[in-house]
């Protein structure tokens, strides 16, 4: 007779999560070597494509931080490394005299146009081509409903229709 114990460890969730996590790092893995040709990391790139995506292509820094999971401090240090660059720079908030912008500048959008059609390559020959179309909406479907419950923080603002 097999113990309990020895059940759960071959639980089916734990091996879901497990092959995500593998899954996950191996991009990260494949992303990272692509990126660093252009002298960005994977955080940077993530803050240049959430900044490029927005309106305005600036974010505030508190909802830059959540989207990307970092906190304040964490953020700073990787908006300070992009604004030496020249990749972003920093605008005062005017209705928050403590708040400020994080914003792409035009070098920004250029490193990151530029890095864009390998890390398109990438992300279709290793993830996205893996579904059909049909399958794709509810991947996506579900990654947002696990990262909603997960990190709220991360949901992006909604965008407000124009008057």
């Amino acid at each position: 007779m097999v113990p309990v114990a020895g059940l759960l460890y071959d639980d089916d969730r734990i091996t879901a999560f497990g092959l995500f996590a593998e899954a996950y790092t191996g991009l990260v893995n494949r992303f990272s070597s692509q990126l660093a040709e252009y002298g960005l990391s994977m955080i940077e790139f993530e803050v240049l494509i959430r900044l490029a995506r927005s309106p305005r292509q600036r974010l505030r820094m508190t909802d830059l931080a959540g989207q990307v999971a970092l906190t304040s401090s964490g953020l700073t240090r990787v908006v300070d490394r992009l604004e030496r660059d020249g990749l972003v720079c920093r605008e005062a908030c005017p209705r928050d005299r403590r708040g400020s912008w994080a914003v792409l500048t035009e070098t920004g959008r250029a490193r990151l146009t530029a890095a864009l059609p390998g890390h398109l390559a990438l992300l279709e020959r290793h993830f996205t081509s893996r579904f059909a179309a049909d399958e794709r909406e509810l991947v996506m479907a579900r990654l947002r409903d696990i990262r909603d419950d997960v990190h709220p923080g991360a949901r992006p603002p909604q965008r407000t229709a124009r008057r």
